[in-house]
């Protein structure tokens, strides 16, 4: 075991980590560290490198080349101890389809080797986390989709490892279902639990300490998400509600300011809002189009996402 680990508090670090498969380059020489109790994003497209990455991390799959420690271990070699002290869930949520929910975390239970003396209590912890107590007997092929993600977060942690790795967690779950999960991301996250999760939807970037965007294998930015909108991002956008919004972009584009339809409202990108704005309220006044609201937002993570893969 690394002894740095015990004294720096970092849960995973990583150098120079690579992997090839034949002339294709999957992971590109990224690094990282993160810290104990962090919630660390990975954010990329599908395709980018990110599940790869954890496959790396939790022991599954050796490097072609560089170097890590999870919870101590080397990646390289300690390999079976990394998988005594993690929690991994996959985005096809891990269970047993044909099995109950008791008989899922029965299982996985003794593959994580908890103790006889504490089965029960985890047992009753897992179906209470997932809001299973009163459905222990159904099978799980019948659950919605929510129901099966809390489930198999319960049997990924049934051991209590002090790093859970999430790759896609929420995929293909509702919006409500998602909020949900990230509730439980954060009550352990405040119980020192380490947890570095893959995503590509935008929004959930927001709900992590610390991320890194990682585009074709490469980690192009990293920071927090008020750091990588701050660096980054070196535009600024105007929000433009009108009451004929296709009407008023038309209008924009005829007077060669780009603008594109976000929901019922216009963004455009600019150098100054503040030059712009009024600009943009006398070309759309002599038009005849109603401006009921028209002001400078932040960006979004998914607008520093699109510039980096653009300069990339």
């Amino acid at each position: 075991m690394n002894s740095e680990f015990q004294k720096n508090d970092i849960s995973v670090k990583v150098d120079g980590l690579t992997r090839k498969f034949g002339a294709f380059v999957a992971v590109d020489d990224i690094s990282l560290e993160i810290k104990k109790g962090e919630i660390f994003g990975f954010l990329g497209p599908n395709g980018a490198g990110k599940s790869t990455t954890i496959k790396m991390l939790c022991g599954l799959l050796l490097p072609s080349r560089g170097s890590g420690y999870v919870a101590g271990h080397d990646i390289m070699n300690e390999t079976e101890e990394i998988k005594k002290k993690i929690g991994y869930m996959s985005q096809k949520f891990s269970l047993y389809d044909d099995l109950t929910v008791e008989q899922n975390i029965r299982f996985f239970s003794g593959i994580y080797g908890v103790p006889k003396e504490m089965k029960k209590d985890r047992m009753q912890w897992a179906l209470e986390m997932a809001g299973l107590k009163d459905s222990r007997s159904q099978v799980v092929k019948d659950l919605a989709g929510g129901f099966k993600q809390r489930l198999s977060l319960g049997c990924a942690i049934l051991h209590e490892p002090p790093v859970i790795f999430l790759d896609e967690p929420t995929s293909g779950v509702d919006p409500i279902s998602r909020r949900s999960f990230w509730d439980l991301i954060y009550m352990m996250s405040g119980r020192g639990i380490t947890v570095f999760v893959t995503t590509h939807y935008m929004d959930e970037a927001d709900y992590c300490n610390r991320l890194a965007l990682i585009y074709r294998g490469k980690i192009i930015a990293g920071g927090t998400p008020n750091e990588l909108k701050r660096n980054y991002w070196k535009h600024e956008i105007i929000e433009i509600q009108a009451d004929n919004a296709v009407g008023a972009m038309d209008t924009l584009l005829k007077n060669r300011i780009e603008a594109e339809l976000f929901g019922s409202s216009l963004h455009t990108t600019v150098e100054s809002a503040e030059k712009t704005i009024p600009h943009i309220k006398d070309i759309l006044d002599k038009a005849d189009i109603l401006v009921n609201r028209i002001e400078k937002i932040d960006p979004s993570l998914e607008d520093v996402f699109v510039t980096l893969i653009e300069v990339s």
